[in-house]
């Protein structure tokens, strides 16, 4: 099955511009059919949900493009690939525990304040 960009928008909910913002960034790598249109397969969708993850979770345009390259490069960067997601992991890992932190403070204060009015 071949998508074209509208669709493919549609499925992912994410905006052309930025699907060509990402072909740009060479985050993602697009067919093109003999009339030079861009077309989409489901293997695309998985990737570029992926990629709306790693963006989620922090990871840099930057990072997701070296990833991005060694995917496309094919099996033989796996160790690579495995590598990037780890440290990006333990980045995670870290900017969670800040966030777990900065929501106890909150809660404090909270109490604090709710302690007050009574």
């Amino acid at each position: 099955m071949k998508y074209s960009i509208g669709q493919f928008s549609d499925i992912t909910n994410i905006s052309s511009y930025t699907l060509r913002y990402y072909e740009k960034e060479q985050l993602l790598v697009v067919s093109r059919d003999s009339a030079g249109r861009r077309f989409y397969t489901p293997q695309d969708v998985d990737w570029i949900l992926f990629i709306q993850k790693l963006k989620e979770t922090g990871m840099s345009i930057k990072e997701i493009r070296e990833y991005s390259l060694l995917r496309y490069q094919g099996d033989y960067t796996t160790q690579q690939r495995l590598e990037i997601l780890e440290k990006h992991k333990v980045a995670v890992i870290k900017e969670k525990a800040k966030w777990e932190n900065n929501l106890q403070n909150l809660n404090e204060k909270i109490k604090f304040y709710k302690d007050k009015l009574k």
